[in-house]
């Protein structure tokens, strides 16, 4: 009877010594999505629609997006990876946005493109709907390049709901695109790409910002001349710092501090 005793005092002693499971690692650029879902919540370009996505550096045929939800509620645990056809690598497919297929056509078009933004907002919807082209007016946007493309769904696919639902409408979207760094969407709202992540946070929202200020200088100008940016200031502005202060403000902000 002693040597049972001893032998369950063993066994529930080394059951209790376990090793706790491995806890798996978030990757830091999931992480960062994670904070570029945030940031662009909390500045206005992203609201309950919209999306943000990252491309895996160590796989370029994979990206990272989040499930189907408001961009302000994204945590790590609700990131999803995908291949170029937009297929979950694990998981199912109904989790996921219904346009995810805009970022695995552009994915697939552009290997410059490691990240990619698409918003709703409405500084720019009133720029693909009117004959009035989106244009530089400040150096935080001298990236944009004129003039800035407009999709309209209805040359692709006629009458629809006007989302990109499938890989063709996504491969039209990024025809569209071309080598640009954005594109409007007409009646929809635009695409942002860019070389990383903090770039494309910054372009997008520095885009809808050029927006608001060209329609504010429209409209001061009343009919007279708007002096938008000339192509060389635009050249020479447009890199910044790739928005790396930018992105250490919105940062904090969105973490409360």
């Amino acid at each position: 009877m002693k040597w049972i005793l001893m032998a369950w005092t063993a066994a529930l002693a080394a059951a209790q010594t376990k090793a706790p499971a491995a806890v798996k690692k978030v990757p830091p650029l999931v992480e960062e999505l994670v904070v570029a879902n945030h940031i662009l919540a909390r500045e206005g370009v992203l609201d309950a629609y919209g999306h943000v996505s990252v491309r895996d550096p160590a796989n370029p045929n994979r990206f990272w997006l989040a499930r189907h939800m408001a961009a302000g509620t994204v945590t790590a645990s609700d990131i999803i990876e995908y291949d170029l056809d937009s297929k979950p690598v694990n998981g199912d497919a109904s989790a996921g946005y219904t346009e995810r297929f805009i970022h695995g056509e552009i994915y697939r078009a552009r290997p410059d493109v490691m990240a990619i933004v698409h918003c709703h907002s409405p500084d720019l919807i009133p720029f693909g709907v009117a004959s009035v082209p989106l244009r530089p007016v400040f150096h935080m946007a001298g990236f944009l390049e004129v003039p800035v493309p407009v999709f309209d769904i209805r040359e692709a696919a006629g009458m629809t709901d006007m989302l990109i639902r499938n890989p063709e409408l996504g491969k039209a979207l990024a025809k569209t695109l071309g080598q640009r760094p954005a594109a409007l969407m007409r009646g929809h709202g635009a695409v942002v790409v860019a070389p990383g992540l903090h770039v494309v946070v910054g372009r997008a929202y520095y885009m809808n910002m050029n927006a608001r200020l060209q329609w504010q200088a429209m409209t001061l100008a009343a009919g007279g001349q708007v002096k938008y940016l000339d192509p060389e200031e635009a050249q020479k502005t447009g890199a910044q710092d790739g928005f790396e202060r930018a992105w250490d403000y919105w940062k904090q902000q969105a973490a409360g501090k």
